[in-house]
């Protein structure tokens, strides 16, 4: 009887591990020489398209279809390596995750597509796999054949030993890692995540810009220009406008201050959570009790997240929910910050 091991979606299958040498010429026997006399056929076509991809797209490099191609060719690296492991799960019982496929990330541009082709590991790897495999497969096929006329009684024993070696190239080569390819998705949310977040952020500042600093800026372009004009003739308006210029300078002054400490307010770094959400909370139209209960400081960065989601909660409040008082409350539990933000408004904010 065959031994099987359960998979976790209870599937039953082969085990992956290099199985013992048998005498007899069984099914699993059968499969493995199937394997190693398929090897240079398949071994010479893979080494044919790599050569042919590697020297083609290397001698064209210094022209503008070199790299291209060169990426092209490990993108069908990358189909190689998925039929040498169905081929090993077929006859060798070797089962391999298949390797997270190449990130495509929007708005990189084609120069940056086809740098992220260039340097995918896991069609470089391939390649690698391609160019030792070429002369282990001569022997190997040399062997197999030789032996089913001439060592035919202990030709199990090469049998296995020739396919455990070929477990252990493919394992080698043409597996992912795990905790690589872990980390690399974790980078990659982390990094969609961080350039979500600062694109929101440069259009906030944009938008606060255009709408308020450059407005009057422009506005006290304006009221310059007019008075001016006046000077001569209306002495008098003109310094009116002078001192109305002034009082918009001010305004666009204080409005960029705000804007700055948007961007990093000053008192969360110096003082703290619980001061800046309370200077926030002195700064909206309506009264907010705020208690904050933490034995220590959090990371920098989920201090900064509290307080924008914080300020953009009270300054919502204050625009549309028609409340009269309002309460922040932040919390930690184990390692999570806890927010809680309440009114008694009509809802809606």
């Amino acid at each position: 009887m065959t031994p099987t091991s359960s998979s976790p979606d209870g599937s039953a299958h082969e085990h992956d591990g290099p199985p013992p040498a048998r005498l007899a010429y069984d099914r699993h026997t059968w499969k493995e020489i199937v394997h190693l006399l398929s090897d240079l056929p398949v071994a010479l076509a893979g080494f044919v398209y790599t050569v042919t991809m590697v020297a083609v797209g290397a001698g064209l490099s210094v022209t503008v279809v070199g790299l291209p191609l060169l990426a092209g060719g490990l993108a069908g690296a990358r189909v190689l390596g998925r039929w040498e492991r169905a081929r090993a799960r077929a006859l060798l019982g070797v089962r391999i995750d298949e390797p997270s496929p190449l990130p495509l990330r929007p708005g990189t541009g084609l120069l940056g597509r086809l740098w992220n082709g260039l340097k995918d590991p896991v069609g470089w790897r391939t390649v690698l796999y391609a160019f030792i495999r070429l002369p282990w497969a001569i022997l190997s096929f040399t062997v197999t054949l030789v032996g089913l006329f001439v060592l035919w009684p202990v030709l199990p024993f090469v049998v296995r030993g020739m396919t455990n070696a070929d477990r252990a190239m493919v394992r080698a080569l043409l597996s992912p890692s795990d905790e690589l390819e872990r980390r690399i998705a974790e980078l990659e949310s982390d990094r969609g995540v961080v350039v979500d977040t600062a694109a929101a952020d440069l259009r906030r500042i944009e938008r606060d810009l255009h709408d308020g600093a450059q407005a009057r800026l422009v506005a006290l372009a304006m009221g310059l220009g007019l008075a001016k004009e006046k000077l001569l003739e209306d002495p008098d308006a003109a310094a009116a406008m002078v001192d109305e210029a002034h009082g918009e300078v001010k305004l666009a002054l204080q409005e960029l201050r705000d804007l700055a400490r948007g961007i990093h307010p000053a008192v969360l770094t110096d003082r703290g959570l619980d001061a800046a959400l309370s200077s926030v909370a002195s700064r909206c139209t309506v009264p907010v009790q705020v208690t904050v209960d933490m034995p220590a400081r959090p990371a920098e960065a989920i201090e900064g997240i509290a307080y924008f989601t914080v300020s953009e909660l009270l300054q919502n409040i204050s625009k549309h929910s028609g409340a009269r008082t309002a309460s922040v409350d932040v919390w930690r539990r184990d390692d999570r910050l806890l927010i809680q933000v309440s009114d008694d408004g009509r809802g809606g904010a």
